[in-house]
């Protein structure tokens, strides 16, 4: 009496025993990597994106030497009222771009501050910790141009406050959507005497 396998393809990875004249057929398979622990599981993890690795560096100084003056890059006194898009510089929407670790959020005022619109990436439908990342942002970043458009408002100036995933991915999304970005101000307030860090977290 002896039990066969029905498929012979798998008949190489069983291997046959011989008890008391019957043939058992049985598989046999590699050892089994043991689970790795805690530790190497947390050291094994990508490091966690805070809106500045892989990003694009800019060279100031190559962009320097191929504009025909340094006047076309800086600010001067004449700045304010230069024309873009036959508007002066100084009357030019802005769109205040607020940046956290857990959202970001987009407004959009005339040069009075006077706010228009507002988006954030909660309002787009991400919920929890998916609200914190660049592709949410980015996302909100193209809604509110969309919105944008339609009220009218095609040339911005961008004011970013705040560190966080969404920084770059923010002012992206604007170029994505359609809009001319004329000027973009960094206002992250930085503490010179900051509180003390929290310890460092045990695993």
């Amino acid at each position: 009496m002896s039990l066969k396998c029905f498929v012979p393809q798998l008949l190489s990875s069983f291997r046959r025993r011989t008890c008391q004249g019957v043939q058992f057929y049985f598989h046999t398979s590699s050892n089994v990597r043991k689970a790795e622990g805690r530790r190497d599981l947390v050291a094994s993890m990508p490091a966690r994106d805070e809106g500045t690795a892989g990003e694009k560096v800019v060279d100031i100084d190559a962009l320097i030497s191929k504009r025909s003056s340094r006047s076309q890059m800086f600010p001067d006194g004449d700045t304010a009222n230069q024309l873009f898009n036959g508007i002066p510089f100084k009357e030019l929407p802005i769109c205040n771009i607020r940046v956290s670790k857990n959202n970001t959020i987009i407004t959009v005022t005339d040069h009075k501050g006077a706010v228009k619109m507002i988006r954030s990436c909660g309002m787009e439908g991400f919920k929890n910790t998916r609200k914190g990342t660049n592709i949410a942002a980015q996302a909100t970043a193209i809604s509110m141009s969309g919105k944008a458009l339609d009220y009218g408002i095609k040339t911005i100036r961008v004011f970013v406050q705040g560190l966080g995933p969404g920084r770059m991915s923010a002012i992206k999304g604007l170029q994505m959507g359609g809009m001319d970005i004329v000027s973009i101000t960094d206002g992250t307030k930085v503490s010179w005497n900051p509180p003390r860090p929290r310890k460092q977290r045990k695993l």
